[in-house]
């Protein structure tokens, strides 16, 4: 079970259903599994966030949180573990998943931000015409390690958190029938 301390921090499940932005939602919002406390919604739910929180750049918490609803996961957990990509994390997540890619790929040679200048120079002067390069340059590999990246984490994750909310359950019934052989 979640400790109280940690209650305290999630939502009420009626503040989001009343929010006025989500109120469109209606009656899918009203499942109680999408906000109870339980082993596979949390899992389910942390493993959902982790997966776009790495995979996707932008719109996370949208598509984790419909993804939450659509597979029945806690909302809340989805939503919070999409932070695992912030300011901090986002370039050293990025680099990894370049490198990884680019190892699959067998472009372990190619620098990072290897572009052909002649070719843009004949294009355009513009700075829209170097980053498209570098887009295409940098782009298989990145998007082949994000996901990559995403799967194995969000599958870590799921396992991870099943097994030690598990194992804390088994302990704390091993506990209590210790305790009732103490009487």
């Amino acid at each position: 079970m979640l400790p109280e301390r940690f209650r305290r921090f999630l939502p009420a499940p009626h503040t989001l259903r009343d929010h006025p932005a989500l109120r469109w939602m209606g009656p899918m919002l009203h499942q109680p599994r999408l906000w109870h406390v339980n082993r596979r919604g949390i899992a389910m739910g942390l493993a959902i966030g982790v997966f776009f929180g790495l995979l996707i750049p932008v719109a996370q918490i949208f598509f984790a949180a419909v993804a939450a609803l659509l597979l029945r996961a806690n909302i809340p957990a989805a939503v919070g573990s999409t932070l695992i990509t912030n300011p901090i994390t986002f370039a050293p997540v990025y680099y990894a998943a370049y490198h990884l890619g680019a190892w699959i790929m067998e472009y372990a040679n190619m620098p990072l931000a290897e572009v052909d200048l002649d070719r843009v120079a004949a294009k355009t002067a513009t700075g829209l015409a170097l980053w498209m390069d570098r887009l295409y340059t940098v782009g298989a590999p990145l998007a082949l390690g994000l996901l990559i990246l995403a799967v194995s984490f969000s599958l870590v994750i799921y396992l991870a958190v099943h097994w030690t909310w598990r194992l804390r359950i088994v302990r704390a019934w091993q506990r209590r029938k210790a305790r009732r052989r103490g009487r």
